[in-house]
């Protein structure tokens, strides 16, 4: 089971809250605060796609670059700096030999 969500190059992590009774999500590793609820599964899906959508409308109305999402991090299950660092130890060690 997983609680992310992966739309055009976005993923969001979902959250389940038992008092609200409703699922609640956020675009991951960009800057901009972009967030998406439902009360099922199939709207949750629904409302994530949409909310991808008009962000990147937004985006251009704005006439700014939407932020790119680093999803390999997240797949990874790790931070972008652990990543980060990583990538950066595995090329040191291809150069160094």
């Amino acid at each position: 089971m997983s609680n992310t969500m992966e739309y055009k190059e976005y993923i969001a992590k979902v959250e389940y809250s038992s008092e609200d009774k409703c699922f609640f999500g956020k675009l991951e590793m960009i800057e901009d605060l972009v967030t998406f609820e439902a009360t099922n599964v199939e709207e949750l899906e629904k409302n994530f796609q949409t909310c991808v959508e008009e962000y990147l409308q937004t985006c251009e109305e704005l006439g700014r670059e939407p932020q790119k999402a680093y999803k390999e991090a997240i797949k990874a299950g790790v931070s972008l700096n652990s990543f980060v660092s990583r990538v950066l130890a595995s090329q040191v060690k291809k150069i160094a030999v």
